[in-house]
């Protein structure tokens, strides 16, 4: 029986896995723990709504103790109208007390950078089941 587990926790442990699969070559792991971060991201970031171009894990900029996501955001205007976007970066650090810190970045076009964060912590907190790679 598995266990559900906050996405923030899988992505974590995928990622670390990753590292160390790359540190002793192992492509076939790697791949493997690759493949489970960007299904995460690709079936439970969020996407749509506004977030028309979806969001993305960026494995360059991340760390072991540092997540990185890119997401850009669609703005309507009053009368309804797709006026413009705004690239954010989505960066999750650990917290002492709360699990973890979510920073957004980019510009804060109405006021925006708060419904980013809001719906990021809805993503990150969400409890999937294991998605370990097999």
């Amino acid at each position: 029986m598995t266990q559900a587990q906050q996405t923030y926790v899988q992505l974590a442990s995928a990622f670390s896995a990753a590292l160390n699969c790359e540190d002793t070559k192992n492509d076939v792991w790697f791949d493997r723990h690759v493949q489970t971060i960007e299904d995460i991201c690709r079936n439970h970031a969020p996407h749509g709504s506004g977030f028309d171009s979806g969001t993305t894990f960026d494995f360059n900029a991340s760390k072991p103790e540092r997540l990185v996501f890119n997401t850009s955001y669609h703005h309507m205007n009053e009368g309804g109208y797709y006026d413009g976007w705004t690239e954010h970066q989505v960066v999750v650090t650990p917290s002492l007390l709360f699990g973890y810190h979510l920073k957004v970045t980019g510009r804060n076009r109405n006021d925006i950078k708060d419904y980013i964060g809001d719906c990021f912590a809805s993503f990150l907190d969400e409890r999937l089941e294991n998605t370990k790679a097999t």
